[in-house]
Order: C-alpha cells, then structure tokens, then sequence
C-alpha cells in the first residue's frame, strides 16, 4: 500500500476541486494515514448525497416526461403559499420548465428548504424557466371572497402573468374552472413536479419579500419573522396595537379587534 501524494490539507483541496480520475481516488483508497480515510468516507457521502438528489430530481419530473410524451411541450406546474397567515397577502406562482434542464438538482418543496436554498433556487429559476407568472391578492380581497376562493385568483392572476401559454397544467392540490388547456391536480405535488415545486418556490420567496416590506412598516409585530403567521409574539403586538391594513379582518383572532 503506498500513501497519496501531498499533505491532508491537499488532498482535501483535490476533493474538494472535483478535479480527480478514478486512478486518483484508489491510490488515496490505499493510504494509510487516517485524515485521508475521514476525508474520503466525507467524500464518498457528499457522492451519495449528490445521487440521492439527481435520483430525486429526475422522479419529480416524471409527470412533466410523460406530458411530453404525449404531446403537451409546456407544462406549467403552480402552486400558492400563504393560506394560514393571519396577515398579508395570499401569492401564487406558475411556473413552465425545460424538463433537461438539470440546473434544479436538489429543488423541493419550498417548506423543505431552507431560505438560503430557496434563494438561491428562486434565480436559477428565474434564469432557466420559460415562463415565469406570479399572482398575489391582498388580505382586503381575502376578507371579500375567502381564503380558498382567493387562491384559485390567485393562481389565475399567476397563468395570465406568463409569456408563454402553457397547453397543460400541474397543480398542487387544487383545480381551477375556466382553463384554456387540461389540467392535473396533485396532492403533495410540490413534492412530485419539479414544476410544481418550482412554483412554490416563487411563490414563497416573492410572498417572503411581500412580508419584509411589511415588517419594516409595522416592527411590532415582526412580520418579517413570522411571515404573518400568529406566533407568540404577533398575537402580542395584535393585541396591544390592534391590527394593521395588512391583517385579515375575516379571521380569528383578528376578527376580535377593529381596526
């Protein structure tokens, strides 16, 4: 047995550069010295890992491959986020894909992610998607219409913002009336469609924003954490201040108060 060339910090820039044959990671199989062995059984993980993503990536695209398969070349998967806050607005993202495009290795549902990720996979979509809509309606409109009516508006607002007609649609969860193409409503399909899951990323990094902007009007109540959702702290601030233009009148406990 013979050990690698070069010192442990070396060879874990060599791993780490991605750079090496398969010649070169036997020869630091056979080393003998333990930091060599930690950091291959490290770079045998990160492999795995990598794997376990590309196979996740390609089962969420299925739905949209058989699609093609039958015809239908833009496929918009959408999805909302934004129905259990008791302030701001509901959004809704559309979103249509190249389903070769591998640049989305690792995309989730949005929840699954952290806000890095989410970030991070919101301008790769952005940049790779065909057609991007997004749809939001505010809590004022909510109060007039109820929360699940203004989702599917929601969404509608989201298909007509795009640039490119989809002739199918994938949605989380959801059907709409008066679409001009067919459609396919998942459960947990933000977990199922590469697409879907897109949407929802969009949707919750664009709602997210929403709610920054919001924080930064009322501190108080500290929308810019809680996203709206009734947390400790909210309910608090609800409690002293009253609520604010952005919260829904038409849910408990905010019902309880006058603005």
């Amino acid at each position: 047995m013979k050990n690698a060339r070069g010192t442990i910090s070396e060879i874990k820039q060599q791993l780490q550069n991605d750079g090496l044959t398969h010649e070169d990671i036997e020869v630091m199989r056979q080393d003998k010295r333990a930091g060599v062995q930690k950091l291959l059984q490290q770079y045998d993980q990160k492999l795995e890992k990598e794997r376990q993503l590309k196979d996740q990536f390609e089962q969420m695209k299925v739905y949209e491959y058989q699609l093609k398969s039958k015809g239908y070349y833009s496929v918009a998967g959408i999805d909302e986020v934004g129905r259990g806050p008791l302030a701001g607005p509901v959004v809704a993202a559309s979103v249509i894909l190249d389903p070769r495009d591998e640049s989305l290795i690792g995309i989730n549902d949005s929840k699954k992610l952290s806000e890095l990720k989410r970030n991070q996979f919101y301008e790769t979509i952005l940049k790779c998607a065909r057609a991007v809509g997004v749809g939001i309606v505010d809590s004022q409109t909510i109060d007039e219409i109820n929360i699940y009516e203004a989702s599917k508006k929601a969404m509608k607002l989201a298909i007509d913002d795009m640039e490119v007609n989809a002739d199918y649609y994938l949605l989380d969860a959801m059907k709409l009336e008066g679409l001009q193409a067919p459609q396919q409503s998942l459960i947990k399909g933000d977990q199922k469609s590469v697409s879907i899951a897109a949407g929802s990323i969009v949707a919750k990094v664009t709602r997210d924003r929403l709610m920054v902007e919001a924080g930064k009007e009322f501190p108080s109540f500290e929308f810019d954490r809680n996203m709206g959702y009734g947390t400790a702290n909210h309910l608090k601030a609800l409690e002293q201040h009253g609520p604010t233009p952005y919260h829904r009148m038409s849910f408990n406990p905010v019902s309880l108060y006058k603005i």
